[in-house]
This record gives structure tokens, sequence and C-alpha cells, in this order.
């Protein structure tokens, strides 16, 4: 990998870990915290999902944006945390309205405790995450993490708009992922330079790094739905084309493929076609749509790196410019 400067960089995801590793814990131990309630079912739920895996991307970002910053304080903790809940909130959401039975390799919490529960305790950590945010007392802070929080639905409501439509447009997607994903990265970073108190410059570099990240971090997601493994994927593959959800892959596909293999992937599409599902892939392969989804991914990522140049070296720096490279080399 290539620093922006020019300067090779050997970092892993595992140093990464180990460089933000005292922040993490303290996050973790706030979410802890903050979960408690009253109603056992609340707790429950919230516990479930929350400790139920992944790599906390998006507070990881919070956390190394604003010591890159040179933050000193305590606020990032919060704030990271905030930010986990806030996704957190979605993928319960999500996961109800796309009727998903696995996530991260186990069964979604609708699947455990129904439907219902898995919406209120999204409506729950919703709330405590406005709770937290008051904590924060900065004004600036609050209004990013609340219209983070209203671009987010807005997206998902025009993800729910496109299913099972063939004919959505590769800017309309675009917009789509920004909305439902990059966002919170987005603000994420973009909250690490307003806890710094960094000039406008440095505010601007953080949003670009956040964006592009989160750009690029969904784009492998929608490739990794037709070229990994369920175990790999840690749900069953092909669940975008399962609920009708027209991502890259299959828009470059249609556009590229042969009238037979348009009206192949647009039937799917409109039907929930599983059952073509492997002449589908093999579509996908050879239309070089997966190349091509890589490529926008790639693209996206390089623009992550490329808006850090400014940025002071460091460790954190460094690790921040690894996880843009990670993004586009994982498979799961």
């Amino acid at each position: 990998m290539q620093l922006a400067e020019n300067k090779t960089v050997s970092t892993t995801f595992d140093d990464v870990k180990d460089l933000a590793n005292a922040d993490m814990r303290a996050v973790d131990a706030l979410i802890r915290d903050s979960l408690s309630s009253d109603v056992d079912l609340v707790s429950q739920v919230s516990a479930y999902i929350v400790t139920s895996g992944g790599k906390r991307l998006r507070p990881l970002i919070v956390l190394l944006a604003a010591r890159a910053l040179g933050y000193t304080g305590r606020h990032h903790i919060n704030a990271a945390a905030i930010i986990e809940f806030i996704h957190t909130a979605t993928l319960l959401h999500d996961d109800v309205v796309d009727d998903s039975a696995r996530r991260r390799g186990q069964d979604t919490a609708n699947t455990v405790f129904g439907n219902q529960a898995s919406v209120l305790v999204g409506d729950f950590l919703y709330s405590r995450a406005f709770q937290m945010m008051v904590d924060i007392g900065q004004m600036p802070v609050m209004q990013i993490l609340a219209d983070a929080t209203n671009t987010i639905a807005a997206g998902e409501v025009m993800q729910l708009m496109n299913v099972h439509d063939p004919d959505v447009s590769e800017e309309n997607y675009s917009l789509v992922i920004y909305r439902k994903t990059a966002r919170l990265f987005e603000a994420g970073a973009q909250i690490g330079a307003i806890l710094a108190n960094r000039q406008a410059g440095d505010e601007a570099a953080m949003i670009t790094y956040g964006q592009s990240l989160g750009t690029a971090f969904q784009l492998v997601d929608d490739a990794l739905d037709y070229d990994a493994s369920p175990e790999e994927l840690g749900k069953n593959l092909g669940d975008d084309l399962a609920e009708g959800k027209p991502t890259l892959p299959l828009i470059y596909a249609m556009q590229k493929g042969s009238a037979a293999e348009r009206a192949m992937i647009r039937a799917a599409i409109e039907s929930d076609g599983l059952d073509k599902l492997q002449e589908i892939q093999a579509v996908i392969e050879s239309t070089g749509a997966l190349k091509y989804t890589a490529a926008r991914a790639q693209e996206a990522a390089d623009q992550a790196i490329q808006a850090l140049a400014g940025i002071p070296a460091s460790d954190y720096k460094e690790a921040m410019i690894t996880i843009a490279d990670f993004a586009v080399k994982r498979r799961s």
C-alpha cells in the first residue's frame, strides 16, 4: 500500500486494532453500560446484536480520525459508541425490512426475537444514541449525527423504492449507497475533526475520507454477494438478488450482457429469482461486472487515501490508510 506522500505502509488490520485497543476497550465498556435497561427484552436484544461480531469499522474511524488530528480528550469515545448504536439500529430495522435470516454468521435478531422486538429495540438504540449526544455537549457534533441519521433513513426508503426495479441506474444506486452507508462513515470521520477543533481544510479532508471509504466498503459488499462463500460472507449468498436489490454487479451485467442475459437478470430482480443464481453469477463474471465493481471500489479507496495527504504523518494516519486498503481487499 502507498501513502499519499509515496511512502510504503506495511501496517495490517491487526496492527490497527492494536493501535486503537485502549480506546476501543473504552468504547466497548461504554456500550455495555449504555445498553442497560430495566426492560429485560431491550437488554437482551441490544446485547445480542451489538456483541454479535463485526469489525466495528465505523467507531474505529471516529477514534483514529480524532487521534490523527491530535485530539487528547475523551468525547471521541462517546462519539464512537453513538456511531455504533446508530449503525446497529439500522441493522435491526434492515433485517426486518429485508426479512433476513443471517448476519455475521449467525441468526439475525428478528429470527431469534421476532420482528416486533427488533424494530422496537432499534428505536431504543436510536433514542439512546441521541441521549448520549447530549453528553458530548457540542452542537456541531449533534448536528452532524442528527443529519446523518435522517440521511440514512431516507436512503433506506430509496432502497426500498428500488427493490424489484431492474431499471435502476448506476447514478441512483450510487446515491443510495451514499445515503445508507457512506454517510455514517463520513459523519464519524468529520466528528474526529470537530472534536479536535481543526480548520475547515482538515474537516473537509475527513469528510472526503469517510465518504469515499464508506463507498468502497459498500461496493465490495455488493460484489461479495456474488463472489464469496456463505461462510466468508456471514449471510446467504445471493441475498441481494433474493431481496430484489439491483446492485452494481447486476446493473453493469445488464448493460453489457446479451439480450437473453438482460432478460434473465431483469426477471430475477423482478421476482427474487434465486433459481437462476448460478447462471446470473456466470453472466456477472463473463461481462466483467465484478472487475468493474472492484475498480470502482478501488477508485473510492484511492480517493480516501488521497484525502489524507495534508494530514500530519502519524501512526493513526497510517492506520486510516490501512483501513482504506483493507476495505477493498477483504473477503467478508
